[in-house]
């Protein structure tokens, strides 16, 4: 996963980022955005090129690597359920507060949440969720939902709550550990991050 932090957009940015995508064999559909924000998420041969080839192209930008993928959820915890054939991706960003005890205590959660929070892992199997990616880049969490291809996310998401208030007790408590990247309204904390839709 590449983050991409433009100072402005302009109309040939996303053409341009398409055609680098072309180059490096990957599809269009890995192209997401927020505002001034580009995140490409997707399997490529060669990431080393990708990158070099969007800082030639975007010498003034920021470009950002998320490789710390320090939570992962797949269909393999659901007790044998089907994975569905297609996915379609989520992504969201935001940031963990400005305090390294707390990024702390949330990372610890996250790795010991199967064990001491099944609750959330039934409410992600309940929704149907094929995987849910957690990565970070220094504050910034980036999170992948994966749910089946053509279901929507708002139809979904009730489900993980569904007789299961566990799942509220820990949306609650996370509460405490992020707030929104630079650019969100007060009070807004996960942004969703749009699939380009123009090819």
């Amino acid at each position: 996963m590449l983050e991409l932090i433009l100072p402005s957009i302009t109309p040939s940015d996303t053409k341009q980022l398409e055609e680098i995508l072309g180059q490096s064999k990957m599809s269009p559909s890995s192209l997401y955005q927020w505002q001034n924000h580009y995140t490409i998420f997707g399997k490529v041969q060669d990431v080393f090129l990708l990158k070099e080839r969007i800082r030639k192209a975007f010498s003034v930008a920021e470009l950002k690597t998320y490789d710390d993928l320090f939570y992962e959820f797949n269909r393999g915890k659901c007790n044998g359920e089907i994975v569905a054939k297609e996915w379609d991706h989520i992504l969201l960003t935001a940031n963990l507060v400005d305090d390294p005890a707390l990024q702390k205590e949330y990372l610890d959660l996250h790795a010991t949440q199967f064990e001491k929070w099944p609750e959330i892992t039934k409410g992600f199997c309940n929704a149907s969720f094929q995987q849910v990616l957690l990565f970070r880049s220094g504050r910034q969490l980036m999170l992948v939902i994966s749910i089946p291809k053509g279901e929507s996310l708002d139809k979904l998401n009730p489900k993980t709550t569904e007789n299961n208030p566990k799942v509220d007790e820990w949306n609650e408590l996370m509460k405490k550990y992020q707030e929104g990247i630079m650019g969100t309204n007060k009070g807004e904390v996960w942004v969703f991050l749009k699939r380009v839709l123009n090819y």
